[in-house]
C-alpha cells in the first residue's frame, strides 16, 4: 500500500516552481522515490537511517543490523500476551525549514498559502495557527498519522519544506479501551499512564525488543468498561469508576473511569475538558476517577469500623443490642435514613446500614483507634498504584474528636479514591494483610509483601458479615447466584461549600468474592446517578451500583478461574439466628 501511495505521488507532483528552485524541487522528489516501500528492508533501514541524519544528525558509532531492527518503542501487552499498545508504519507531515538549502525563504508560496492548500486535504486545522507556525521558522511536525492518500495530496503541493516521513506510530488496537491505565505518546514520550510509568523500559535498546506484559487482563476490562457504561446511562450518571482487584496480590486486573478517551486520537479536550464539561463542573475525559479522584464513599466504610471494633476486641458479642435512635453529639443529631426499631446488632446493623449503631461503635472503639486502623489500610497516603495521577485523601487530621469519629464510621468527613477502597476492603476479607495496588503482572508464585491489619478471626467473620448483606440486606441485587458474593453498599451526599448536597449522591458498591475463598474484590462507583426507570426512580446504590456488580460478577468469573456453584457458600448458620425476622 505505502509503494502505491509513493508511486502516486511522483507521477501527480507538478513541477510549477521558480527555476532557481527546481534543483531543490527534483531533489525532494528524488528523495521520496528513494523511499519506496517497496524496497524492502534496505529501504526501510535507509528511511530511518536518514530520518535520523536529518533530525538528529549522524549518530556517534555505527549501529548494528540487531539495533536497527528494533521497534522505537517496546509494545504493551496485558497478562494474557493481547496487545495493548504497539506500533505501525505511518507518514508524518514534517515541516523543514532548512529544506531549500540556498538561505532563501524555505517556502515557495507565503505561509498563508501554504496553510490554505493544507486547509483542503485537512478540513480540521487551524489555518491561522499552522500559517503562524510556518512563518515562525521552526522545524516540527505539523500532523502525525496521514494517510497514503492524504500524503499523495501533501506532495502535490510541491513544497520541498514539507517532509513526509514514514515512521514507526503508537497504536492502541483496543481504542479507548484501558486508556486511562495505559495513557499515550506524544513526540515519543509517554503520557499519563503506563506509557509514562514504563517509558524508559519501552524505549531502552536492552528491553524494547521484547513486549512489557502488564496485570490487567483485558476480557475483563471491556466486561468492566461495557457494564459500567451501561450502568451510567442507565441511571444518566456524570461517570462511573471501577476497579477489580487481586485480594492476595494487590494486581489491578481491571480499570475503568469514564468517560474516557482513545489514545488513538487525544484531542485538547480530553485534557482540559470541553466547554460543555466546564460549564457542568465535570471533569475531563482524561481524568482517572479511580486513582486521582477523591470521594466521600459513605457507608462502604461501615464493615471496615466494624472489623476494626472486632479486631480490638471492642465487639464481642455479634448479638449484642445497640441503641438505634437519633445520636446528638456537638450540636449535631446523626440519624439513619429510616427507622429500623430501637436497638440492633452488629449484623442487623450492617446488612441495614445503621449509621447511629456504626457511630456508637466507633465511639466505643475511640478515635485514635479508628484512625490508626485507617491509617494502616493506607487510607491516610494516596493510593498505592505505579500511575502518575494518584489523589490525595482529605484526612481529618491526626487528633479526631468525637464527632469526627462517629462520622467517619460511617464515611462521611474522609475523601479517598475508589482505589483506596478495593485496596482496603482486600485485606478486609484475604486474611488482614494489606497489599499496596499494582499494574505490574505478578509472576504464580512470587511472594508480595504487606501488612497485617486484622486478625485472621476478624476477617472470617467480616466475610460472614459481608456475605450477609448481599443475601438479606442491600446488597441483594449484586447477589450472584452461585458466585458467594459479600459486600457493602454506600450512597454518600455530595459536599459543597454550603453543606451537602442531598440530591447529588456518590453510589458505591464494593465487594468480594467467592467469600468463602476470596479471590477477587469489585468496587463499582457512579457518580451523580439520577432516578429513572431503571433504578425504580432511585438513587442510592442499592438500585444503581450494587446491580453493575451482580451483572459483572458472573462475566468476570470464569474469565478468572472462579465458576458459579450453587452447592457451596459461606457458613452463616451462627449469625442467621440474630437477624429479627420483622426488618428482614
Amino acid at each position: 500500500m505505502a509503494s502505491i501511495a509513493i508511486d502516486s505521488m511522483v507521477a501527480a507532483g507538478p513541477m510549477r516552481v521558480a527555476n532557481k528552485r527546481l534543483e531543490s524541487l527534483v531533489t525532494a522528489r528524488m528523495r521520496a522515490l528513494l523511499l519506496m516501500p517497496a524496497f524492502g528492508l534496505v529501504a526501510l533501514l535507509a528511511l530511518a537511517r536518514i530520518a535520523s541524519f536529518g533530525l538528529l544528525g549522524a549518530p556517534d558509532t555505527p549501529m548494528s543490523m540487531e539495533q536497527r531492527l528494533l521497534p522505537p518503542r517496546g509494545e504493551i501487552t496485558d497478562r494474557n500476551g493481547l496487545p495493548l499498545a504497539r506500533n505501525y508504519d505511518a507518514f508524518a507531515l514534517w515541516y523543514n525549514p532548512k529544506a531549500m538549502k540556498d538561505g532563501g525563504s524555505p517556502l515557495v508560496r507565503s505561509p498563508e498559502e501554504v496553510a490554505a492548500a493544507l486547509a483542503e486535504v485537512f478540513p480540521d486545522i487551524d489555518r491561522k495557527d499552522v500559517a503562524a507556525r510556518l512563518a515562525s521558522g521552526k522545524a516540527q511536525y505539523l500532523r502525525r498519522r496521514l494517510l497514503p492518500e492524504e500524503a499523495n495530496r501533501v506532495f502535490d503541493i510541491g513544497e520541498p519544506a514539507l517532509e513526509l516521513p514514514a515512521e514507526k506510530d503508537r497504536f492502541y488496537p483496543q481504542g479507548s479501551m484501558a486508556a486511562h491505565v495505559l495513557g499515550y505518546v506524544k513526540d515519543g514520550k509517554g503520557q499519563l499512564g503506563m506509557e509514562s510509568v514504563l517509558d524508559k523500559e519501552l524505549t531502552d535498546a536492552a528491553s524494547r525488543g521484547e513486549p512489557t506484559a502488564i496485570a490487567l487482563d483485558l476480557r475483563v476490562q471491556g466486561a468492566l468498561e461495557d457494564e459500567l457504561r451501561k450502568g451510567m446511562l442507565s441511571v444518566n450518571a456524570r461517570g462511573a469508576a471501577g476497579v477489580v482487584l487481586d485480594v492476595d496480590t494487590g494486581e489491578v486486573v481491571a480499570l475503568a473511569s469514564l468517560p474516557a478517551f482513545d489514545p488513538n486520537d487525544v484531542k485538547a479536550t480530553d485534557l482540559v475538558g470541553t466547554a460543555e464539561q466546564k460549564r457542568r463542573d465535570e471533569p475531563s475525559n482524561s481524568y482517572n476517577s479511580v486513582t486521582y479522584q477523591v470521594y466521600e464513599l459513605g457507608s462502604t466504610f461501615k464493615p471496615l469500623t466494624v472489623a476494626a471494633a472486632i479486631d480490638a476486641g471492642i465487639v464481642r458479642d455479634l448479638g449484642l443490642r445497640y441503641d438505634a435512635k437519633p445520636v446528638k453529639v456537638a450540636g449535631r443529631t446523626l440519624s439513619d435514613s429510616h427507622s429500623l426499631g430501637d436497638t440492633l446488632n452488629v449484623p442487623e446493623a450492617l446488612i441495614h446500614s445503621s449509621n447511629t449503631v456504626t457511630a456508637r461503635i466507633a465511639d466505643k472503639l475511640g478515635g485514635d483507634a479508628l484512625r490508626d486502623t485507617m491509617r494502616d489500610l493506607g487510607l491516610a497516603e494516596r493510593p498505592y498504584i505505579e500511575l502518575p495521577a494518584r489523589g490525595a485523601p482529605i484526612w481529618p487530621g491526626e487528633k479526631w474528636s468525637r464527632i469526627t469519629t462517629m462520622t467517619v464510621a460511617y464515611g462521611h468527613g474522609i475523601s479517598v479514591t475508589p482505589l483506596h477502597l478495593a485496596s482496603a476492603y482486600a485485606a478486609m476479607v484475604n486474611g488482614g494483610i494489606w497489599r499496596p495496588a499494582t499494574l505490574t503482572k505478578v509472576e504464580p508464585g512470587a511472594e508480595v509483601k504487606g501488612r497485617r491489619v486484622f486478625k485472621e478471626d476478624t476477617s472470617a467473620r467480616m466475610r460472614q458479615l459481608l456475605r450477609m448483606i448481599t443475601v438479606y440486606g442491600t446488597g441483594k441485587s449484586a447477589n450472584a447466584p452461585g458466585y458467594r458474593v459479600g459486600g457493602k453498599t454506600g450512597s454518600a451526599e455530595k459536599p459543597s461549600k454550603g453543606g451537602y448536597r442531598e440530591k447529588l449522591l456518590v453510589s458505591t458498591f464494593a465487594a468480594a468474592f467467592p467469600m468463602d475463598d476470596p479471590r477477587y474484590v469489585v468496587v463499582a462507583m457512579l457518580d451523580e446517578p439520577k432516578g429513572t426507570t431503571a433504578s425504580s426512580f432511585q438513587r442510592t446504590a442499592a438500585w444503581n451500583a450494587a446491580p453493575i456488580v451482580g451483572k459483572l460478577i458472573p462475566r468476570i468469573g470464569p474469565l478468572l478461574d472462579v465458576r458459579p456453584d450453587l452447592s457451596r457458600d459461606i457458613d452463616i448458620s451462627d449469625l442467621r439466628p440474630l437477624i429479627r425476622s420483622d426488618i428482614e
